[in-house]
């Protein structure tokens, strides 16, 4: 019994993690790739040997993090309002579902 609720902790250990703090770190590097695609910190980076990456890459990238980020948003939404209404979310197709509890 006790292993079983050692297991329960490590998921939702490991789902806090993922969601407390992945999501607000993916939104960051999406704001920091829009933010240096507009030139904020060029002068940072204004050496010989210093990497730069194209604005267009850039853009696309912080694009992609806003992505995810509301995507998951939208799913944890979606669950909500699935139990709010009695029912739950099936995954079994490529968009998430309602279907009534069994």
């Amino acid at each position: 019994m006790f292993m079983l609720f050692l297991e329960a902790a490590a998921q939702v250990a490991v789902i806090a993690l993922v969601l407390g703090a992945g999501l607000p770190a993916l939104f960051a590097l999406g704001v920091r790739s829009f933010a240096v695609a507009g030139g904020a910190g060029s002068e940072d980076r204004s050496g010989p040997g210093s990497p730069t990456l194209p604005s267009g890459l850039l853009r696309a990238i912080g694009v992609l993090c806003f992505a995810v980020v509301v995507a998951a948003v939208l799913v944890g939404l979606t669950i909500i309002v699935a139990t709010g209404l009695g029912q739950e979310v099936s995954f079994d197709h490529v968009f998430p579902t309602f279907t009534p509890k069994d």
